[in-house]
């Protein structure tokens, strides 16, 4: 079996080192952040994941995932080096490589001539070729290979068990018939690992296509994919704005629309915009290497500032709904990560709805299942943050589902409505029917949805 050393230990680095440690390979995890090794050597994620933490605490137990600060520890012991850094962006919107740059020059210093440097942060395309030369400028030859990854938050260990596609991307056909090879290690332990964390296999099972590909195309694959998921929300979310103003109802609309299999449902849902690590890093991020190459993407450009002006779109038609003022107005905010499954609320919809609600002079209770305490930054200082969803909703005017969670989901209306002092109840995600929250006496305001 090989020996891996995974650079960062994100949302992806945890992820796929707890994976292919599980999968029977000795795997080191690097990170500079003390509390975060802290938290693998006892067995847990510092991030909310379903079905994680099991598979983290079953590999350190057994010693095949090791958590170190140290690559001189780590990267001369390893057939593959997988970079998983961050790449927050730069205020042009562009990405920030420093970080990426930073792990490939400390790892060309400890190497194996046979180990193959594996990219699998989300890199703008050229990004392989300068860290090529950085190798050769440091007297170092060893195979580059890219191998984006396709995970979801709240779904990871299901996406990363039975993926759609893996992609390798590179100039040595032999590193990246390696790098396929580990990858069919895993799969052919999913099963076992599947039961360790909890999980159900997918009723459906998808094809799990192996793709190779040149470099740049490789580089390309990861972000093209998100921009275009990223598009398709803003897409529903502009005809969902539409069909406010002609009684449509944008639930019906999409789900024929998305009955073309030239189309498809996925994404194809109206709400208060996308959020999270990826969607709106590698947008910008698209658009700035395009920029940067003389192409202005001008439908992406567009697809972003729709998205930006979603929170907005709520709060004001929420506003209007309390007579034109939200000063005094009291308002609970179900949901606060970026998408229900994760505790990730970096560039949440549903933080910004929350802030502007506080700085518009409202009252403002918000509770989250697993998100309270990294919103907790995030957060305008006047905005209370609750243990449970029905002390948020205690003598609320309004309330607002904002991510969701089937903890809100799941509840009869007439269990938000015993709870509050008022009637309004937007519903920020389109997942509960018009009639079913009327008949309880509250007035549904949604997405491009007409109430009964």
């Amino acid at each position: 079996m090989p020996t891996i050393t995974v650079l960062g230990t994100g949302y992806v680095g945890l992820t796929t080192a707890a994976l292919f440690s599980a999968a029977g390979m000795h795997t080191y995890v690097v990170d500079p952040n003390d509390s975060r090794l802290a938290s693998v050597r006892q067995g847990k994620s510092f991030f909310y994941e379903v079905g994680l933490d099991p598979v983290i605490a079953q590999a350190v137990q057994t010693g095949m995932l090791i958590p170190t600060n140290s690559y001189r520890e780590s990267v001369p012991h390893s057939d593959f080096i997988i970079s998983a850094v961050g790449t927050p962006d730069n205020p042009d919107g562009s990405s920030n490589l420093q970080y990426v740059y930073a792990a490939a020059r400390e790892a060309a210093a400890h190497m194996q001539p046979h180990a193959i440097y594996v990219q699998k942060s989300t890199v703008p395309v050229g990004t392989g070729n300068h860290i090529a030369k950085l190798f050769a400028e440091a007297g170092v030859h060893n195979a580059y290979v890219s191998n984006p990854e396709f995970l979801r938050e709240g779904t990871a260990l299901l996406d990363s068990l039975w993926f759609d596609r893996i992609v390798v991307g590179g100039n040595d056909a032999a590193a990246l018939e390696r790098v396929v090879d580990v990858h069919h290690i895993v799969e052919k332990a999913r099963g076992a690992i599947a039961q360790a964390a909890g999980i159900n296999p997918p009723t459906t099972l998808p094809a799990g296509s192996y793709i190779s590909t040149s470099l740049e195309s490789a580089e390309m694959i990861k972000v093209v994919s998100n921009a275009f998921l990223a598009l398709k929300i803003s897409f529903a979310n502009s005809v969902g704005i539409l069909a406010d103003t002609t009684g449509a109802d944008i639930t019906q609309v999409l789900a024929a629309v998305g009955a073309d299999r030239r189309i498809g449902t996925a994404f194809l849902q109206a709400g208060r915009g996308y959020g999270g690590g990826c969607f709106p890093k590698d947008v910008s991020g698209l658009i700035a290497a395009g920029l940067h190459q003389g192409v202005q993407l001008t439908i992406m450009e567009a697809a972003q500032e729709v998205n930006e002006a979603m929170p907005g779109y709520v709060v004001a038609k929420l506003q209007n709904a309390l007579g034109g003022t939200l000063g005094g107005k009291r308002v609970a905010v179900l949901g606060l990560a970026f998408k229900a499954g994760t505790s990730d609320c970096r560039r949440s919809p549903a933080i910004t709805i929350a802030n502007m609600l506080a700085a518009r002079g409202a009252h403002v209770s918000a509770y989250d299942p697993q998100a309270n305490d990294e919103a907790r930054g995030l957060l305008h200082a006047n905005v209370q943050v609750q243990k449970q969803y029905d002390d948020a909703l205690t003598d609320a005017d309004a309330a607002i589902i904002a991510t969701d969670w089937p903890a809100f989901t799941s509840q009869a209306p007439a269990e938000f409505a015993k709870h509050m002092a008022g009637t309004v109840f937007v519903d920020a995600m389109n997942c509960f029917e018009p009639a079913s929250v009327q008949a309880v006496g509250l007035q549904y305001i949604g997405i491009g949805r007409k109430a009964a």
